[in-house]
């Protein structure tokens, strides 16, 4: 019987030897121990340490060994010992698994894999209907050395390329500098995404108590009652101040200009007292679009109101993200109601008039009750009362309205 001193000892030895030996100096002194205690000392060995009695046994054989001196003392374990890579037992692991990660570059399109989830469990199962058997996690660490990683969708591709495309964003920039220079108003407009209102998750996070999130509805589906919020957006680019007007009906070219008037109205006219004429930069669909008859009809009419000509500079098709208002006005008012159920109108109200930036960015909001019709057509006889004239540069896209003759 080995006293509880006996095995304490042991116990510390352990504890301070495992720190600074590697695998065969520690399997040799445990063999070196069991040697001292004798009988049964393999055994008690193995019950502090943790150690298998085998691995103990074998400590005992390199020490009884005459040709230990040819072992290499720098290696922990003999050559050739441990367990054997994957690769070395299926040596196409790789090529396999990399036909069922991209079936369609470099595998059969008739994969199962090619319309599923590529999970490293499902990976796994695929694996071994091929007779290889690798676990989820040898799966990570080849999809590592593979340069694999887990990555989301990117926005990049803007389709076919328009050869004027360059040109018009620099025909675009002279424009709003030649109208910024000689103090006239120059304002980027669009139309936001609409949003369901009502108690719906919104995307991103927000502080709140530990485990207190703000409940929403499960299901999205619309309320009728409540309606949607379609936010049109004006953005000033020489004053750095935003307008969005919040429609509850549809989003029309009427409605479009309408934003425009009672931004003019309420903001515009105050801040350019002398202004003559108006740059306008829109994408090129929508209900701004430089195809939509009804837009340049409604902007006729309203030039008319103002008294200004109007100058109408359309980005290229698939390129509406380099319009200012998306990353100088949109992008912040999303960051400002992340996280925030739009409940009611009123909360959109607030949340987008209360947007701001450390740049001086200030934005106003109203709601425009008004309805507008859908699948309004312009006549020719109402087309030829529009006092249009187009550009030299790409006479569709770049425009100028003028009063009534």
């Amino acid at each position: 019987m080995f006293t509880s001193d006996v095995i304490h000892s042991i116990n510390q030895k352990y504890n301070s030897m495992q720190s600074v030996l590697h695998e065969r100096g520690i399997r040799r002194w445990a063999a070196s121990e069991a040697q001292q205690l004798g009988r049964g000392g393999v055994s008690i060995i193995s019950l502090v340490t943790g150690m298998s009695r085998n691995t103990i046994r074998r400590g005992l054989l390199e020490l009884k060994s005459i040709n230990d001196e040819q072992l290499d003392i720098s290696r922990s374990r003999r050559s050739g010992g441990g367990r054997k890579k994957i690769e070395q037992k299926y040596p196409n692991i790789k090529n396999e698994l990399d036909k069922l990660i991209d079936p369609m570059m470099r595998g059969d399109p008739q994969s199962p894999l090619r319309w599923t989830c590529k999970s490293i469990r499902c990976l796994s199962r695929e694996l071994k209907q091929k007779n290889i058997n690798a676990s989820p996690n040898t799966i990570l660490e080849l999809l590592y050395e593979m340069e694999y990683s887990l990555q989301a969708n990117r926005k990049t591709r803007e389709g076919v390329n328009h050869p004027d495309r360059n040109k018009q964003f620099l025909y675009i920039n002279k424009k709003v500098k030649s109208f910024l220079k000689s103090n006239q108003p120059a304002i980027s407009v669009d139309t936001k995404k609409k949003e369901n209102i009502g108690n719906y998750s919104m995307k991103g996070v927000e502080y709140r108590p530990k485990k207190h999130p703000i409940e929403t509805n499960i299901h999205d589906f619309p309320n009728t009652q409540l309606g949607k919020a379609i936010p049109y957006g004006i953005y000033d680019i020489g004053r750095n101040e935003g307008w969005v007007s919040i429609g509850i009906d549809h989003d029309t070219a009427a409605f479009a200009v309408n934003s425009i008037r009672t931004w003019w109205n309420k903001m515009g006219r105050k801040n350019f007292p002398d202004a003559t004429k108006l740059l306008i930069t829109a994408d090129a669909g929508g209900s701004n679009g430089y195809r939509t008859n009804l837009w340049k009809f409604e902007l006729q009419k309203f030039a008319d109101e103002c008294g200004l000509d109007i100058t109408v500079c359309h980005f290229p098709p698939g390129t509406s993200k380099w319009n200012k208002i998306e990353h100088r006005l949109f992008s912040f008012i999303t960051k400002n109601w992340r996280g925030q159920p739009l409940i009611n109108m009123a909360t959109v109200v607030n949340l987008i008039s209360n947007t701001k930036t450390k740049q001086g960015l200030t934005v106003h909001c109203v709601i425009d009750k008004n309805k507008y019709e859908t699948g309004i057509k312009i006549n020719n006889d109402e087309l030829k009362k529009i006092n249009i004239k187009s550009h030299k540069f790409h006479l569709t896209w770049n425009y100028t309205i003028k009063k009534s003759k």
